[in-house]
């Protein structure tokens, strides 16, 4: 069965992924800032012109340059995960100093004996002394308040430094672990280690696909994979771009087709040689001899019609003959044909395939790693991206059409989600944007309401962005305003147009609720079996194998965990219990969802789970609609808890389910022991 790499190694890769994302918006803003004002429309738009070709020649430069820079890129390294146990230091603050105490001379009249008779020297005297008893006790109990305050706070911190070095220590200890596996030549380790190793290589820009699959031989030491390359659009249709005053419009110089084919075969070439560098470079541990690669895209077959896993490029590259060679230096094609044997397409372009070489079918143990956010493939799915990450989305398009804009604050924001500020001088001005993630049309209130926080902000325009569509009220409100509406075609499309990425829907997680209408995201797992066994079906929400507290261990008499993401619910026929869960409200330090079924001891004392055939997991979206069955392994003579399976979180955010089959002969006690969880 394929699954999904993921655990201590895909977290990091998915982090150093943000990082470089976060860069790349960066360095757009900087070149956007550098280029100043304009003075005026005409010479905006040949600006914009000249800018628009500056981007379309860097983008060939980055093709064509992918071998060499990638070669400069650090290896990946177990070693670069070890999280240091040194913590910030316990840092009271204030509370470290004692609260100062009143000396009595400070209160006592600084006169001579003479001037005061005896009486009043006295009287004064007392009152003095009463002041200072009265400021003493005030600072006395202050600096009590101030210890039990230091004290507590001591404490929160110790706490705090105990789960921190925990932690730390529980993922360097995986870490230990990562590496024994790999040394022994663990099928799975290594493929995990060197999945995550290409995912997280600086080498490959952002715009390039990073999805694989793989398999790893232990008796030949060879890993085989299929590596998503880019599709022929990625190379630029248009080689300049000019103003034309006279039409009023920008007009692109195409591309010759043989200058544009040349520079995909050598970009093909490249994407191989990369990943058979990376591969090599991470090998830590020894345990490649040889490398099969196969560059594949997803398209359509141009034979049947059907979508099909196209194979462009394939080589298999032994380690001693791959040392050899200089990439920097090479023809990148050149060197995959006549330097390593490989194959290569004359016409990628009209997608003419190759012979691929050995698949990670025919070893077995298959790892699948999807390299973007949202969803399988190239594109993410709109409906499925966090809403944050899909109001960045929108702000980074605006940012590529030349415009400032960052998103607002998560409260407070007055109905804005994304800032936006058009330079150019005669159409531009303040833009405020607000963002609908949904499925069905989008309600003509919604586009009223844009209308008053454009007056209320005084702002030049409103943008209303969403993944859904327009009904004929809406539009013809906007009619005749300073309102633009955005529908989800129209999304997609500009997204493409300025080299970003984004899909509406396709695959089973596109079922969810939008959150236009009710009920809330979540999902039923409905579950059934053969067999009259009594069972207890139970679930824990895990950071890898230890639950995150007792409380996120639903059973019957927990049916739901503090946060209500995941809860028990009465089933219905056909199946024999459910599971509500709702995935976008784990908790973020989750990384999995165990389920888990026992034998219930007081309903059959002396059974097994022999009879526990024939089991499946109904997956149901809110409107309770199946969106996919998964099956799970039967269970065992002797055997009186089993582990189901488990809903992982890949790097991306998706879920996705690993059969489980693991039991245990001590029932539900020995398998929550196993999960972290305190048996009485």
């Amino acid at each position: 069965m394929s699954r999904r790499s993921g655990g201590v190694i895909g977290d990091w890769a998915e982090a150093q992924r943000r990082m470089q994302q976060t860069q790349l918006i960066q360095q757009r803003e900087t070149e956007r800032r550098r280029q100043g004002p304009q003075t005026s429309d005409r010479q905006y738009r040949e600006a914009e012109a000249r800018r628009r070709t500056e981007r379309i020649e860097a983008e060939v430069a980055t093709l064509q340059g992918l071998l060499a820079a990638g070669c400069g890129a650090p290896a990946f390294r177990t070693a670069g995960l070890v999280r240091s146990e040194q913590l910030e230091p316990f840092n009271p603050g204030t509370l470290a100093h004692p609260v100062p105490m009143p000396q009595l001379h400070q209160f006592q009249q600084q006169s001579t004996g003479w001037t005061l008779g005896s009486n009043r020297r006295a009287q004064a005297e007392r009152e003095a002394h009463a002041r200072y008893t009265q400021a003493w006790q005030a600072a006395h109990a202050a600096e009590a308040q101030r210890q039990q305050q230091l004290a507590a706070y001591r404490q929160q911190y110790d706490r705090w430094a105990a789960e921190q070095l925990a932690g730390i220590r529980a993922h360097n200890s995986g870490l230990t672990e990562l590496a024994g596996a790999l040394r022994a030549r663990d099928a799975e380790a290594v493929v995990e280690y060197f999945s995550a190793a290409l995912y997280a290589s600086t080498a490959w820009p952002e715009s390039l696909p990073r999805q694989l699959s793989a398999a790893y031989d232990p008796e030949a030491r060879q890993l085989v994979l299929d590596w998503e390359v880019p599709g022929y659009a990625v190379v630029p249709a248009a080689k300049s771009v000019r103003y034309v005053q006279s039409t009023d419009q920008d007009k692109e110089t195409a591309r010759p087709v043989t200058q544009r084919r040349a520079l995909y075969r050598d970009l093909l070439a490249q994407c191989v040689l990369l990943v058979v560098r990376d591969l090599y470079a991470a090998d830590e541990f020894g345990v490649l001899d040889s490398v099969v690669v196969n560059g594949f895209v997803d398209d359509h077959d141009p034979v049947t019609g059907q979508e099909a896993r196209i194979v462009l490029a394939a080589v298999s590259a032994a380690r001693s003959t791959f040392a050899g060679l200089r990439l920097e230096q090479v023809s990148a094609v050149d060197c995959l044909v006549e330097g390593l044997r490989g194959q290569l397409s004359a016409r990628p372009d009209q997608l003419t395939a190759v012979r691929p070489g050995r698949r990670p079918g025919e070893v077995g143990g298959v790892v699948s790693h999807g390299g973007h956010a949202g969803g399988d493939g190239d594109e993410p799915d709109l409906f499925e991206m966090d809403p944050i990450a899909f109001e960045n989305l929108v702000a980074e398009l605006f940012r590529a059409m030349g415009m400032e804009a960052v998103t607002t604050q998560r409260s407070g924001d007055g109905g804005v989600d994304v800032e936006a500020r058009d330079p150019a001088p005669i159409r531009g001005g303040q833009i405020v944007v607000q963002v609908k993630r949904y499925r069905n049309t989008v309600p003509p209130t919604a586009v009223r309401d844009l209308y008053g926080t454009v007056q209320d902000k005084g702002a030049n325009k409103g943008v209303l962005v969403t993944t859904a569509s327009f009904g004929p009220g809406s539009y013809t409100f906007a009619s005749g305003k300073p309102l633009e509406l955005v529908s989800g075609v129209q999304l997609v499309e500009l997204l493409h147009q300025y080299g970003l990425r984004g899909r509406l829907g396709g695959g089973p997680a596109a079922q969810r609720t939008p959150e236009s209408a009710p009920p809330a995201d979540h999902n039923v797992l409905g579950m059934s079996w053969s067999g009259r066994v009594a069972l207890d079906v139970c679930a824990l929400v895990c950071t890898g194998n230890r639950v995150l507290s007792e409380d996120h261990f639903v059973f019957f008499n927990n049916p739901r965990t503090p946060d209500g993401s995941v809860l028990a619910r009465a089933h219905a026929a056909p199946d024999k219990a459910a599971l509500e869960v709702s995935f976008d409200a784990l908790p973020r330090e989750a990384d999995r969802l165990v389920l888990v079924a026992a034998v219930d001891p007081e309903a059959d004392p002396h059974a097994d789970l022999a009879g526990f055939t024939e089991a499946r997991i109904r997956l149901l979206d809110a409107s309770g609609a199946e969106a996919g069955q998964l099956e799970v392994s039967d269970g065992r003579a002797g055997e009186t808890a089993l582990v189901l399976g488990s809903f992982r979180r890949r790097p991306n955010g998706d879920w996705d389910f690993v059969i489980g089959g693991k039991g245990y002969r001590g029932g539900l006690e020995d398998l929550l022991r196993e999960y972290g969880v305190e048996v009485a």
